[in-house]
């Protein structure tokens, strides 16, 4: 039986993290820049290193009417100049950064509709931080932040070779840990190989032996902000069907904030009883 002493420890306890989740919930709000009806599909996007990325920006309004006088800036933080610049129906470059000169652009068809998305393309990992996508139109107007992050990835190709399941992917970062599964669970022993380049870019080779025709493997390559799903059935002595998804890292302080707050909840009644 919990004594009084003990009830009030935990009753503070869990005021306190409930508190905390409330005040990283505002935090979130304020810092995420979100303003008036301005907002993105992803605010928390990754870019692959090499290739295009769009940074989603738009009005969201229900009107169908088209936006007129529509101005558009985007932003990023601690770097001098700006992204991209539109303005009295055409870019305004003058002040971009030489860091995003021919690599950025609008769609201005689509600014009538709200849509002020930004593609950057061949992303590189200095790209990587908080940009601001700020829209003025006669009607409507806000801006809102997009943390861009960067990564590598790429879809591993399997094969069977002397007896093996082999899976190989070309450009990973940073550097991804691989499991091989069967069943969806069970972990099988697998052999793993990096080749790192000069650019610091790590090619993956592993190997799961012994395998069966007709069965079927899962291979998971993962770091800290992608994870590869591939689900390879062996088809024969050489030849492999497989499958490959990704999967996205958008974890937050809010949703480990309101984990704890659950935990501590959780842990004190445990504790009461």
């Amino acid at each position: 039986m919990a004594t009084f002493g003990q009830i009030i420890f935990c009753s503070m306890i869990t005021l306190i993290v409930l508190f905390s989740a409330i005040i990283i919930l505002i935090l979130a709000l304020a810092l995420s820049g979100s303003t008036s009806e301005v907002i993105s599909t992803n605010t928390w996007p990754i870019g692959n290193l090499g290739e295009d990325q769009l940074l989603s920006c738009y009005v969201n309004t229900d009107s169908q009417a088209k936006l007129t006088k529509v101005s558009v800036t985007w932003e990023k933080k601690d770097l001098s100049g700006l992204v991209y610049k539109y303005q009295n129906a055409a870019p305004v470059l003058g002040d971009q950064n030489s860091q995003f000169k021919g690599r950025t652009q609008l769609f201005p068809d689509a600014l009538v509709t709200g849509n002020a998305s930004l593609l950057l393309r061949a992303v590189r990992s200095t790209d990587a931080g908080v940009y601001t996508c700020a829209i003025s139109s006669s009607t409507a107007g806000g801006k809102v932040n997009i943390n861009l992050r960067t990564a590598a990835f790429s879809a591993p190709t399997f094969n069977v070779l002397d007896g093996n399941l082999v899976a190989t992917a070309s450009r990973w970062f940073p550097k991804p840990h691989v499991t091989w599964l069967k069943y969806g669970n069970k972990v099988l022993n697998g052999i793993t190989n990096f080749t790192e380049d000069t650019a610091g870019m790590f090619s993956v080779v592993s190997k799961l032996q012994p395998v069966n025709i007709s069965d079927t493997y899962t291979c998971r390559i993962e770091n800290n902000l992608v994870t590869a799903v591939s689900e390879a059935t062996v088809t024969g002595v050489s030849g492999v069907s497989e499958n490959t998804y990704f999967t996205y890292s958008a974890a937050s302080s809010l949703l480990a904030s309101t984990y704890l707050s659950i935990m501590t909840t959780v842990l004190c009644i445990y504790y009461l009883t």
